[in-house]
């Protein structure tokens, strides 16, 4: 559900996270503006040194595979994304915040991170959706 206010869309951000190690979101509803940049924070909590992360999107139920960052690389982004979304891994800060440039109405969705690949079925609970 879409809120206008005079000519700014405010789009909505759910973040449903799902891991098998320890991964927490702040605030699992961000209220952004269209046009604007905004971030969605992801913290961790794991043993492993080098952790691995992953964002996802989902669509349809189906997780879509944004990017992923680790100690060893610089990630990997996938081309869909690359322009606008980029995340930045913290592992002191234990934190893997996925910023969005320049919002778009198509950016209203699911987003989660996790510590480990996502392969199979990503959800077991109630997804909310727009």
């Amino acid at each position: 559900q879409m809120c206008v206010e005079g000519s700014f869309a405010v789009l909505q951000l759910l973040l449903n996270i799902h891991s098998e190690q320890n991964v927490r979101q702040p605030t699992e509803d961000v209220m952004v503006v269209e046009g604007h940049p905004t971030t969605l924070t992801c913290l961790f909590d794991t043993t492993s040194p080098s952790p691995y992360l992953f964002w996802y999107k989902l669509a349809n139920d189906k997780p879509i595979f944004m990017l992923r960052r680790d100690t060893f690389s610089p990630g990997e982004t996938t081309t869909e994304f690359k322009d606008r979304f980029d995340a930045h891994l913290n592992v002191t800060g234990k934190s893997v915040p996925l910023t969005i440039q320049r919002l778009q109405l198509s950016d209203s969705a699911v987003y989660y991170c996790a510590l480990r690949p996502t392969v199979t079925k990503v959800y077991s609970g109630p997804l909310q959706k727009l």
